[in-house]
């Protein structure tokens, strides 16, 4: 005999309910949707995780990552996140303006470049655009991330890692070949064909996503192509 199981809830108590409630103000929301059910046989195709909602500063400074990967300039680096986590590791011995001392000896050339930072616990990969070009383009990113796909594959011990979206940055922003900023997975894709396959978080700004759903991981399933082209 078989028993109809309730519907699994969220939150204790009243909580599920006072939850639809909330959401009916104008707060961030991200829907998220799962891309497959969970299978005895677990598929096997490396993939991106992509951490939506997650505080990537907080996760760095518990330890849950042994790399990080961003970008860094040669001329002002104190608003980045790899000035702010030079700051609060108790065990760093970078500050912004050494950071950009460093920026600015590699600066030179017509191809990008990625910048070890050691910071004790976390390793920052910093990814220094070319010093001919104001802003970071997709070729750039494109040809970091197979540097800092060889990079992990040597080095095991930098793994897990973790990158930014580089998408809403000011000093360091990422352009297309129209000069607008791309979307969220073309640098995925970008990511991903480079070799990296660890997880990627999206810009804060992104956690209003809502009504438009994202999925958790990179590659996308086929049925959002399949609806790409008229399917269903």
């Amino acid at each position: 005999m078989t028993s109809q199981l309730n519907q699994s809830r969220i939150y204790d108590g009243e909580g599920d309910r006072l939850m639809e409630e909330h959401l009916q103000e104008d707060v961030d929301r991200i829907i998220l949707l799962p891309d497959a059910r969970p299978s005895k046989t677990p598929d096997p195709t490396p993939r991106q995780r992509i951490m939506w909602g997650q505080h990537l500063l907080e996760d760095l400074l518990v330890g849950r990552y042994r790399s990080l990967v961003c970008a860094v300039n040669a001329h002002d680096n104190s608003h980045g996140i790899i000035a702010q986590l030079a700051t609060l590791l108790p065990t760093s011995q970078w500050d912004a303006p050494s950071i950009t001392t460093i920026a600015k000896q590699f600066s030179g050339g017509d191809k990008v470049k990625v910048l070890k930072y050691d910071m004790d616990t976390v390793e920052v990969l910093a990814l220094l655009r070319p010093a001919n070009r104001q802003q970071m383009t997709l070729s750039d990113l494109a040809q970091g991330f197979k540097i800092v796909s060889d990079m992990i594959r040597a080095r095991t011990d930098r793994l897990p890692s973790a990158s930014v979206s580089f998408l809403g940055a000011r000093s360091n922003a990422l352009v297309d070949q129209g000069g607008q900023e791309p979307s969220f997975e073309t640098v995925l894709r970008i990511m991903y064909e480079s070799g990296y396959t660890g997880d990627v978080y999206p810009a804060p700004a992104m956690w209003s996503a809502a009504p438009t759903a994202v999925y958790a991981r990179y590659p996308f399933p086929p049925s959002l192509e399949a609806m790409r082209h008229g399917g269903s």
